[in-house]
């Protein structure tokens, strides 16, 4: 046998030894939203007290403009109402919470994480197709 060949099968082994233990050590999985909890596609039951993350991020707004109404405004003596545009200039707005743990409902795919022993999980967001 050609020992290059031997010692290129060799490490090609190892190699994919230690990509599969690395990749290990991320146990994200799919699961399904439930009318009780959360059931994960590898863990047989479901998971009735999970933990969903809490996103905080800066928004960037760009400049926009919405149509709509006006009433209840006064100018001067009079009341203002009608209808007009409003325009909005661009914004950054710091700490905008995300939470879309209220926004799940049955039937929802999510990307989760096994805690303690898969006793537990975290959602870590919803997944769409």
């Amino acid at each position: 046998m050609n020992p290059y060949k031997k010692l290129a099968t060799t490490l090609d082994n190892r190699m994919s030894g230690h990509a599969a233990s690395a990749i290990t050590g991320l146990p994200a999985e799919l699961g399904t939203m439930t009318a009780g909890g959360l059931k994960l596609d590898r863990f047989k039951h479901e998971i009735a007290d999970y933990y969903v993350a809490d996103w905080m991020a800066k928004l960037h707004l760009p400049a926009f403009t919405l149509g709509g109404s006006v009433t209840g405004l006064t100018s001067g003596s009079g009341a203002v109402t009608g209808q007009g545009a409003f325009a909005f200039g661009e914004s950054v707005v710091e700490d905008v919470r995300l939470e879309f743990q209220h926004g799940l409902k049955s039937g929802d795919r999510v990307l989760a994480i096994p805690i303690n022993d898969g006793n537990d999980a975290v959602i870590i967001c919803k997944v769409v197709k």
